[in-house]
């Protein structure tokens, strides 16, 4: 059964998949061994691991080589970010067939303009592209997919440009009517009014996906009594966690003027040795050099 396959049968068995955004193949290690569902290539991360905002300056090709390296180390299912699809339709094509052959399961594509700047930032440019032409992107992507459990995800960001539910109801229909799987609905208010809002509102036939960053307090149980909502995606979790932890330590050392007290508190090298799987090396070294 394919990565995708599996996807799609999580969300009957259990009605809601959480999958944890990823920057790195030791990221991705840590979220299969917490128990996630499966792993979202963030592009988020990702500039951010590079230092950079996350405005379309990370190439396909720079996510596309970690997206493979993730893949190599874990057996989760892998939803891909790729933002607007680097283009129009055409470079759609050609996203899907290189994401596809790299080993993600499905995509979310978003309905900006390209180049994007991300959904979350005060004042940030947020401008949509005309139905009809996502219509065509989502169009692409399904007639491009070699496995058809491949879920194609439409992303729109009428709530984040403030166009109202009305406006991205009637989108979020015609991506439907495009061929989506799933819809992506996404808000930056810090509660979830208006995700809560537009679910009850939702009478289509594709199920919703969401990415509480911006307002945590909406969790699994509450998401399940909305009833049409089967994927939540913690976006940015993982950058933010080891953000947070690097801090602390790198400041704690400068402020004790040695890593006599946070030697102490940080997991032992072995634990990075576990992850590295050590122990596989060492059983190759012993079988093979000679």
């Amino acid at each position: 059964m394919s990565a995708a396959k599996r996807l799609r049968a999580r969300m009957a068995e259990t009605g809601l998949v959480h999958i944890m955004a990823a920057h790195s193949p030791l990221s991705a290690a840590l979220a299969e061994e917490a128990g996630f569902d499966g792993l979202w290539a963030s592009g988020f991360e990702l500039s951010a691991l590079y230092g950079l905002a996350d405005m379309s300056l990370i190439s396909m090709t720079q996510h596309l080589d970690m997206l493979r390296a993730i893949a190599g180390r874990t057996t989760l299912p892998i939803v891909a970010d790729i933002d607007t699809g680097y283009g129009n339709a055409i470079n759609v094509i050609h996203a899907i067939t290189e994401y596809e052959l790299a080993g993600a399961s499905a995509v979310v594509i978003e309905d900006k303009t390209f180049p994007k700047v991300t959904s979350l930032a005060a004042g940030g440019r947020q401008e949509l592209l005309r139905v009809s032409e996502f219509q065509g992107k989502i169009e692409a992507a399904r007639a491009t997919r070699r496995d058809l459990a491949f879920l194609i995800i439409a992303r729109t960001e009428a709530l984040i440009a403030g166009l109202g539910e009305t406006e991205a109801l009637e989108r979020a229909r015609a991506y439907e009517a495009a061929g989506a799987d799933m819809i992506l609905i996404h808000s930056k208010t810090k509660d979830p009014s208006e995700i809560e809002s537009f679910s009850r509102a939702w009478k289509g036939a594709v199920p919703l996906v969401i990415v509480p960053n911006a307002y945590p307090d909406l969790d699994a149980e509450r998401v399940k009594a909305l009833g049409n909502i089967r994927m939540m995606i913690y976006g940015n979790y993982g950058i933010r966690a080891a953000v947070t932890a690097m801090q602390q330590t790198f400041r704690r050392i400068i402020a004790d003027g040695g890593v006599q007290n946070v030697h102490k508190e940080i997991v032992a090298v072995e634990e990075i040795f576990r992850l590295q799987r050590m122990d596989e090396v060492k059983k190759a070294e012993t079988r093979y050099l000679r």
